[in-house]
């Protein structure tokens, strides 16, 4: 069928990068063993890059095309391509890396697509893990959500299923001087929703600077570009904050070995729990 072969359809707009240039920023990556710091210098490497919202391709009417797009970053395909690229040792590895984080069992669908935050811990537990509760301590609220349904029984994503999930945050009013210490540079940042059908409405990268202060690093669609902003500050009016991080893991070589990984740390360790599209925060 048409839509089956477009559906495999790729979409790369590298725009000021090139393979080259990728490819010289991930042999750089290789050299960091720590997952955070990989993460801190593959991230830093999008300053001022360009916000642009609604780059991926697909919808209930509309076949998914597998989308690479550096031109211009929203809040959730920049954690996207940093978390790809930290798993990587080339830019056709990138490729085979964000379909495997993107799409559950790297199938490149509508239906697949990771669409909230929560969906990296449920759909690839080998590559981070919520420590949300860690952090929060007595103070993490847990809370059973229904993803995608909107209060009044409207859908965020029309055509996708609903997913019923338990939502851990801590509240931005409870977060202290000795939770912002457990917090590491590279740790992903969810912006809690308070709203019915959401897991959060932004994310970001966690940085702690040589000054030790404590940063988030966003594409902000408020500034128009990736930046770095006080923590605190930013966190004053927030519901609260999920924080996922990433696992110290050798970089796959293949998706099917990826896939295998998956499979197999489902039964090593215990089961841990994007935003819909036109819903990215600031």
């Amino acid at each position: 069928m048409l839509s089956d072969i477009i559906a495999f359809m790729e979409s790369v707009i590298l725009d000021k990068w090139t393979e080259e240039r990728l490819n010289d920023v991930l042999r750089e990556a290789a050299k960091m063993q720590d997952a955070g710091e990989r993460i801190a210098f593959i991230s830093g490497q999008f300053a001022g890059a360009a916000y642009k919202g609604k780059t991926l391709i697909g919808d209930v009417n509309t076949p998914e095309v597998f989308v690479i797009n550096l031109s211009g970053v929203d809040c959730f395909t920049f954690i996207d391509y940093v978390e790809a690229m930290r798993l990587s040792a080339s830019f056709q590895k990138i490729k085979n890396n964000l379909k495997r984080l993107r799409y559950k069992s790297g199938k490149v669908a509508f239906e697949n697509r990771n669409h909230f935050f929560t969906d990296w811990i449920e759909f690839n537990p080998e590559l981070v893990v919520d420590v949300t509760e860690e952090i929060g301590g007595r103070h993490a609220v847990k809370i059973r959500k229904v993803l995608n349904l909107k209060e009044a029984g409207a859908y965020y994503l029309p055509g996708m299923e609903t997913r019923e999930r338990e939502i851990k945050y801590i509240p931005s009013d409870a977060v202290d001087n000795s939770m912002i210490d457990k917090l590491k540079t590279g740790d992903y940042a969810g912006i809690y929703s308070d709203k019915a059908g959401l897991d959060v409405s932004h994310v970001g990268i966690i940085i702690k600077n040589e000054n030790s202060e404590l940063i988030l690093r966003h594409a902000s669609s408020v500034k128009g570009k990736v930046v770095d902003e006080d923590f605190k500050e930013y966190m004053i009016d927030k519901p609260g904050l999920i924080v996922l991080r990433a696992r110290t893991i050798r970089p796959c070589l293949s998706i099917s070995k990826c896939l295998i990984l998956a499979f197999l740390s489902r039964f090593s360790s215990a089961t841990i729990a994007t935003i819909p599209a036109g819903r990215r925060g600031r």
